[in-house]
């Protein structure tokens, strides 16, 4: 069994920022993994993918898989040119790639980035599709993230990560436990659109709103705030749950945005507090880790009981690219990189599909 691996990984987000590519070396010794990220990119959309990735769950059949199929070819050309561009030589590829469907409750999960169009385009051995398996095997397909929590971060007590959805991901009754807790940028990044922005950078915009307090209560009650873990969020409940809440509501953008930062905050921090942790650590990645009003509301929120620790920006942004470029090397092994606790499968798998290029 190899000791040693260098992978890239490719991470598309519900936000549609862009992709994250990044070049990562594993090493383990005596059982215990290590990392570190020798070169990154982060490539953001063009308009034309950008739109046509945020309509794909609109797409017909025919065009849905011929658009994964393009994209998966645009996206080994992506890692092709990151290869050249840093003279790298690499094990393999590991694409998250990007999801469009998500319905564990009726068995669907589907991320698009046809596989054997990226290994052909890119040349390299790929491990993709890593949520199906665990879909099958009766679990949310989601969060994924935590078996590189628990493996490559398991100093901190809490990973949190704030991506277009907000999850977390802990250790409980020597079990890693992990769940999407709410939307995140996908809410503000859609409230910043009504104003012909692409985001709220630092969280400028929210900081000079005043809480819409019917508008909080509103969010804060919905029935899936109150279900159990294991739990997972796709873009359809967004769009059938909160962008409704939202349109309906006559404020500003500054005062819907303010008002969507302290729920965000306040469904993180009920997360945290239900665990009964005190003296907890909390790390925090995601693109919404830039968003200073939003750590300085959870900061406020959390109080004495749990530091927030903002790391640096290069694990800010490709932690999930990292994770998942970690995943492909538990799947290369055939080691466990879905746990039951987080999903609630039947059982741990080893999930991910592996193409060889032509």
């Amino acid at each position: 069994m190899k000791k040693l691996y260098t992978v890239i990984g490719l991470m598309s987000g519900t936000s549609l920022d862009g992709l994250d590519i990044s070049c990562c070396k594993f090493e383990n010794k005596d059982g215990l993994w290590s990392f570190s990220i020798l070169y990154t990119n982060a490539i953001e959309y063009t308009d034309y993918l950008k739109n046509k990735l945020k309509n794909a769950i609109h797409l017909n059949t025919v065009d849905l898989l011929s658009f994964h199929n393009e994209y998966g070819n645009w996206l080994g050309k992506q890692v092709k040119k990151f290869i050249a561009q840093n003279n790298l030589t690499v094990d393999f590829v590991a694409s998250h790639g990007h999801t469009v469907f998500h319905q564990p409750e009726i068995g669907v999960t589907y991320q698009i980035g046809s596989g054997q169009h990226l290994a052909n385009a890119s040349g390299q051995k790929v491990i993709c599709d890593f949520r199906t398996n665990d879909v099958d095997l009766g679990g949310q397909g989601a969060p994924l993230v935590p078996i590189g929590d628990q493996l490559l971060f398991g100093t901190y007590d809490f990973c949190l990560n704030l991506g277009g959805i907000s999850n977390i991901s802990f250790t409980m009754a020597e079990k890693r436990i992990a769940y999407d807790i709410s939307p995140a940028n996908m809410l503000l990044n859609y409230i910043c659109a009504t104003i012909g922005k692409t985001y709220d950078k630092g969280g400028e915009i929210a900081k000079t709103g005043t809480l819409n307090k019917y508008l909080l209560d509103t969010l804060n009650n919905l029935e899936y705030y109150t279900l159990p873990f294991p739990k997972s969020l796709g873009y359809e409940w967004f769009i059938k749950k909160i962008i409704p809440i939202i349109n309906a509501t006559p404020d500003t953008a500054q005062n819907l945005l303010h008002t969507a930062v302290h729920h965000i905050a306040t469904q993180i921090t009920f997360a945290i507090t239900d665990t009964k942790s005190k003296n907890a650590s909390l790390l925090v990645t995601g693109g919404g880790a830039k968003n200073d009003f939003l750590i300085e509301v959870l900061k406020q929120k959390l109080g004495n009981s749990t530091a927030v620790i903002v790391p640096s920006e290069e694990i800010i942004d490709f932690k999930e690219a990292l994770i998942f470029a970690f995943m492909g090397v538990l799947r290369d092994r055939n080691e466990i990189n879905c746990l039951k606790s987080v999903t609630g499968a039947r059982i741990d798998s080893s999930s991910g599909v592996i193409f060889e290029p032509w």
